[in-house]
C-alpha cells in the first residue's frame, strides 16, 4: 500500500518557502513530500543555467556543490515548519560522493530524508539520481537562523 503524501509543490509553493532565487534555486518541482520524514524533488538542468558559461566550455559538466546545494534546498523543505521568518543554512555536508556527471538534458531528481531533528536543527541523509543512475550523495545538516543573526 502506498504511503499518503502531501501535495505537490509547483516553484511558486516552492519560493514561498525557500529564499533563494535564480539563478541559485535549484529545485524546480517537488513530487512527493511526507512532513518531517522525507521528500522527492526534482531539478531540470538546462544547458541555459549561468554556471554551464564556465563549467566546462564545450563540456558543461553540473558543479558537484551546485548538485549538493540543491539536495539542500530540497532538504530545507522538510524544515518548511522551524523556517517561518527564518534563513535554512548549512551547519555540515558529510560523506560527499559523486556518482556520474549531470550534464544538460538531465532531470536530477533529489531524493532527501529527515534522519534527526532537534530544535530547529536537521540531519538529513540525500540522493540525487539521473533516472535510475545515483549522481550524487551525501548527509546534510542544516539550520533554521534569524536574518539579523546573519550578521
Amino acid at each position: 500500500m502506498k504511503e499518503e503524501t502531501g501535495p505537490v509543490m509547483e516553484i511558486e509553493a516552492i519560493k514561498k518557502v525557500l529564499p533563494h532565487r535564480y539563478p541559485f534555486l535549484l529545485v524546480d518541482r517537488v513530487l512527493e513530500l511526507v512532513p518531517g520524514e522525507k521528500v522527492v524533488a526534482i531539478k531540470n538542468v538546462t544547458v541555459n543555467e549561468e554556471f554551464f558559461n564556465g563549467h566546462f566550455p564545450g563540456r558543461p559538466v553540473m558543479p558537484g556543490v551546485l548538485q549538493i546545494e540543491g539536495l539542500a534546498q530540497t532538504g530545507a523543505l522538510l524544515m518548511a515548519d522551524e523556517l517561518e521568518g527564518k534563513v535554512p543554512l548549512f551547519a555540515a555536508i558529510d560523506k560527499a560522493k559523486f556518482k556520474r556527471p549531470v550534464v544538460p538534458g538531465d532531470q536530477l531528481r533529489y531524493e532527501v530524508e529527515l534522519t534527526k531533528a532537534r530544535r530547529g536543527v536537521c540531519w538529513m541523509s540525500g540522493k540525487g539520481y539521473v533516472g535510475d543512475e545515483l549522481a550524487v550523495q551525501a548527509e546534510l545538516t542544516a539550520m533554521a537562523a534569524d536574518p539579523d543573526d546573519m550578521g
